[in-house]
């Protein structure tokens, strides 16, 4: 922040400001004393219940997918759980392209200074808070998905678009890496045999389609897991359960 609320002439006067402030900075070492600037904007679903269960359905059919998809079960089971762990943001982000969910979010409650100089002791020992959806990274995503919205794609360019997005032979680990690629390139390819007769500027618009897709895969997995799934998994870890589910 540009200026510092817990130092300088800004610091408030009030006597209960005073005494909670000291609780704070006891003992304080030497350039590590605790801030008291407002902290990054926390927010949690609107409507948590409604759209935790569209986001449920989404990645349900996610993992159908892969589990119609003859190319993806001929990978050795290491390949195919490194894309499952790499690949399943962007491509359930895609779900909810094509689904249409929306969700709006709104900012969490923080806690008075009171609250947690008084839990401050009985956290002690125990696990950390679970972390919390920021408005800017929430904000990026919804910005993501509505220039995805604004493609207007087909049902045919988002079942190649989803192929070229798994088979990424980037992938650190990867054991048949060539033959990932050659399944992505053959993605790409019917891609653009979709564009064809469809769009005049077929190769502006398949470089923007692989353009687009590629800030899809820049989000990052904890956002989605925090703000779609936590509030029903809880601590279980969401790759793991996806393999159960892929493979049951």
């Amino acid at each position: 922040c540009q200026r510092c609320r817990c130092h300088g002439e800004d610091k408030p006067s009030a006597i209960l400001y005073t005494l909670l402030s000291q609780n704070l900075h006891q003992t304080p070492s030497p350039g590590h004393q605790r801030c008291l600037c407002p902290q990054p904007r926390t927010v949690c679903l609107r409507t948590p219940r409604l759209t935790c269960q569209e986001a449920s359905s989404v990645l349900v059919k996610t993992l159908s997918f892969l589990q119609n998809l003859p190319s993806f079960h001929l990978l050795p089971r290491e390949d195919q759980l490194l894309l499952l762990g790499s690949c399943w943001v962007p491509l359930f982000l895609l779900g909810l392209v094509q689904e249409m969910v929306t969700f709006e979010v709104m900012e969490t409650p923080a806690p008075s200074m009171l609250k947690k100089i008084l839990l401050d002791g009985q956290r002690k020992g125990q696990e950390p808070e679970r972390t919390q959806p920021t408005l800017a990274a929430v904000q990026r995503l919804q910005c993501c998905l509505n220039t995805f919205w604004s493609l207007d794609l087909s049902p045919k360019e988002y079942a190649y678009l989803r192929g070229a997005i798994l088979f990424n032979p980037d992938i650190p680990g990867l054991r048949a890496s060539p033959y990932i690629q050659s399944l992505q390139r053959e993605a790409q390819r019917a891609l653009q045999e979709v564009l064809q007769p469809l769009h005049p500027e077929a190769q502006a618009r398949f470089a923007r389609i692989l353009l687009i897709s590629s800030t899809l895969q820049s989000i990052p997995p904890a956002l989605i897991t925090d703000l779609f799934f936590r509030p029903l998994i809880g601590n279980t870890d969401i790759v793991e359960l996806m393999a159960e589910m892929l493979y049951q």
